[in-house]
């Protein structure tokens, strides 16, 4: 983490463990109004006059659909077309970002300089230099009206003010992000923070989850296919875009395969809360692959944990999965904000 950015934010009144885990204490863990510190996203600068096409090999998505107005969900595949990550990519100040989860963050940064190899692009970590918040709630959109002429008008729509990238992201409430220098980014959250009130990580992976949107973690890394997550459904995969590592694999399961699994809304009642890669357990399943497993789970304003789970689609529909054993925890089935086409 930025020590700047550390700082600022022990000053905010967060508590920063030494593995740079931002907590704030609050009464509300879910505030109406929320504003989120995202240092627990790891950010990859991807620069040079050859970035996007080297990118366009590279990536599930068609990376030409990038611009500083437009960002777009994709993941990296190994060769048999199974997810090593996935992240938002955007534009920030005429450099391509790719933003993820720490864990596999740290992967990327490794594999893919590896395939640079004559293009002129240049693949470095930008972690320490670029700042993300957060902001969410029915608040959102009245407050960044005082700082930026214009919002974007729909999910992964970006606007570009005075050194900071405004991205719309999926889901209700309204939610945003923000990206930016510390300097800056400190000013807007210091502004911010007069009306909504800081919220920690579990809460801003409760909205990615209500929203239906995958995060791949690293016991989650090359474990399901683009499909299996839905990640179709949430435009993170152009099926004409050509060729990328795995690419073959994610077109035979659109054209030519059956999907027995994709990825599902649900809540559970328990102590334990459910981490990713977390087995699912259905009676009766007959799969070596087992019944399933967790993609994500955070705790409900409701109690227990709402999480995303990739299971085969017969045990869903039978509605008898389960944590840690077929008698554990039952899983209560819920509804995604999208529908399911037959890719």
């Amino acid at each position: 983490m930025n020590s700047q950015w550390k700082s600022f934010l022990e000053s905010q009144s967060a508590q920063v463990s030494s593995d740079n885990e931002v907590r704030f204490i609050s009464e509300a863990p879910f505030p109406p109004c929320a504003l989120f510190d995202l240092s627990h996203l790891g950010l990859i600068r991807v620069s040079g006059e050859d970035a996007q096409s080297f990118l366009q090999g590279q990536f599930t998505n068609d990376t030409r659909e990038v611009t500083d107005r437009w960002s777009q969900l994709s993941a990296y595949c190994s060769p048999k077309g199974r997810m090593l990550a996935n992240f938002r990519i955007f534009q920030h100040q005429g450099d391509y970002f790719l933003q993820m989860p720490k864990e596999t963050h740290a992967a990327v940064l490794k594999r893919l300089p590896m395939f640079v190899l004559m293009s002129k692009a240049t693949v470095t970590d930008a972690s320490e230099e670029i700042v993300a918040i957060g902001l969410a709630g029915d608040c959102a959109e009245a407050l960044l009206q005082k700082h930026f002429s214009s919002l974007p008008g729909k999910p992964g729509a970006v606007v570009q003010h005075d050194a900071i990238t405004l991205i719309r992201l999926p889901g209700v409430p309204a939610r945003y992000q923000l990206i930016g220098a510390v300097e800056t980014v400190s000013t807007l959250w210091s502004e911010l923070s007069t009306t909504a009130q800081p919220a920690n990580r579990d809460y801003w992976s409760l909205l990615d989850i209500r929203a239906g949107i995958p995060t791949i973690y690293q016991a989650t890394s090359d474990a399901f296919v683009p499909q299996m997550t839905n990640m179709q459904q949430v435009d993170g995969v152009s099926f004409t875009k050509g060729c990328y590592t795995g690419q073959e694999v994610v077109a035979r399961m659109k054209y030519l395969g059956k999907l027995k699994r994709r990825m599902y809304l649900a809540s559970v009642d328990t102590d334990t809360q459910p981490m990713p890669g977390d087995e699912l357990f259905a009676p009766g399943s007959e799969s070596g692959q087992g019944a399933g497993r967790v993609v994500e789970a955070s705790p409900s304003p409701e109690g227990g944990y709402e999480l995303l789970i990739v299971t085969e689609i017969k045990n869903f529909e039978a509605d008898n999965l389960h944590l840690q054993g077929d008698n554990g925890p039952k899983l209560k089935p819920g509804s995604l904000p999208y529908s399911f086409d037959e890719s």
